[in-house]
């Protein structure tokens, strides 16, 4: 058995904004397969206008980096506040994304679980139902980081909806 990849969080900083809104790209087009409302604009980049937010809100948004082995794997984008409560103090991942590369190898799960452990308290994942990989892998990383007891709720949708995860990383046996 392969030992497992050693797994990093940073915290993303300003100076950051231009690698993450490379892999941004890269997300986005990947969701364009799931979304059909994804356009791309007329300068050839989808864009995430949000991304800016990241450096003006430091207190209600945390963008990370995803590092495997010392190289960039991904990254993480998450917001205190989720549209999916009106608990303004839980936190949300916004957004989250690994690259090809080091999918179904362990390192978005390891990734997860440091994002949860690292700001333990009440935490919203919203998932998209018509991205049946995404849903089963957050199932998988949730069930695995806070136990089969998390609550999961579905959120009506243009079909298909939205299966939102809620568990308090304060209190899971992990």
């Amino acid at each position: 058995m392969a030992e497992p990849q050693r797994v990093v969080l940073h915290s993303a900083t300003s100076a950051d904004a231009r690698l993450l809104a490379n892999l941004l790209e890269l997300y986005i087009h990947d969701l364009s397969a799931v979304f059909p409302d994804v356009e791309l604009g007329a300068d050839g980049r989808f864009g995430y206008r949000p991304l800016e937010l990241y450096w003006s809100q430091p207190e209600r948004r945390f963008p990370f980096l995803i590092h495997c082995e010392a190289r960039i794997a991904g990254f993480v984008l998450v917001t205190r506040g989720s549209p999916a409560t009106d608990d303004p103090d839980v936190f949300d991942v916004a957004e989250f994304f690994v690259l090809r590369r080091y999918r179904r190898a362990g390192v978005g799960r390891q990734a997860a679980g440091l994002l949860w452990t690292q700001f333990p308290g009440r935490w919203i994942v919203r998932v998209f139902e018509g991205n049946p990989g995404a849903v089963r892998f957050w199932s998988n990383a949730i069930e695995k980081y806070a136990g089969p007891a998390a609550p999961v709720l579905d959120l009506p949708g243009h079909p298909p909806g939205w299966r939102v995860f809620s568990f308090d990383s304060a209190r899971t046996p992990q």
